[in-house]
């Protein structure tokens, strides 16, 4: 087994505490730094999202992939050329206003930076014009994920999207939508981009969004 693969291993069975010195390993192994990120982290968070969508494997484990893949970058990072762990841009992404659930916003967010994204999380509760103010606060920002968890907070991701529309957003990102009670149609209704079911779904899509696909 190539020390990539090692490392490819160790992200998808979620082995928190020994990845750094994997990747290390690898690193004094004159294996190429973009190559550990692509091949062997991205790549296994690839799998963990497909194995996440068959139901094969769950939230806890997805999470714990995650970390390992997030502590994994932390040795990467000085080695990487300029920055490719944010090569994709900015993503900026939160709950809507009146909803305080973060659990799956937060899985997104860390699903969506294994995509090579810089994630920019606004938190819960967050009022439509802060999303505005931080997609023109960042021009590499190409696409926005705002989230609704509970059905009486569906208006209010119809507001958010409609404030994005009207200030002008739609000519620099795309809006990807998601939570429980949200469905594709309720999606095209309220004039979003996209719609995903989960957060494995949620990072492909992101990445051909923000590629222009």
């Amino acid at each position: 087994m190539s020390k990539i693969e090692e490392v490819a291993a160790a992200v998808e069975s979620g082995k928190v505490k020994k990845i750094q010195g994997l990747v290390q390993e690898a690193i004094d192994a004159g294996c190429d730094p973009n190559a550990i990120l692509n091949e062997g982290m991205i790549g296994a968070m690839n799998v963990v999202g497909d194995k996440f969508q068959k139901n094969e494997i769950f939230v806890p484990e997805m999470l714990v992939a995650a970390k390992t893949m997030k502590k994994g970058v932390e040795v990467l990072k000085p080695h990487l050329a300029g920055d490719a762990v944010g090569s994709m841009g900015t993503y900026v992404l939160g709950t809507v206003a009146g909803d305080l659930h973060d659990i799956g916003k937060n899985l997104v967010g860390l699903m969506i930076e294994s995509a090579g994204f810089k994630v920019l999380d606004l938190g819960v509760d967050v009022p439509a014009e802060k999303f505005v103010e931080a997609i023109k606060a960042n021009p590499d920002c190409k696409v926005v994920g705002a989230s609704a968890l509970l059905t009486t907070t569906m208006d209010s991701l119809r507001n958010t999207v409609q404030v994005m529309i009207d200030a002008g957003c739609k000519e620099q990102v795309k809006i990807m939508v998601g939570g429980a009670p949200i469905t594709q149609a309720f999606a095209d209704e309220i004039g979003a981009d996209a719609y995903t079911p989960d957060a494995g779904a949620a990072a492909v899509m992101a990445k051909k969004l923000a590629m222009g696909e």
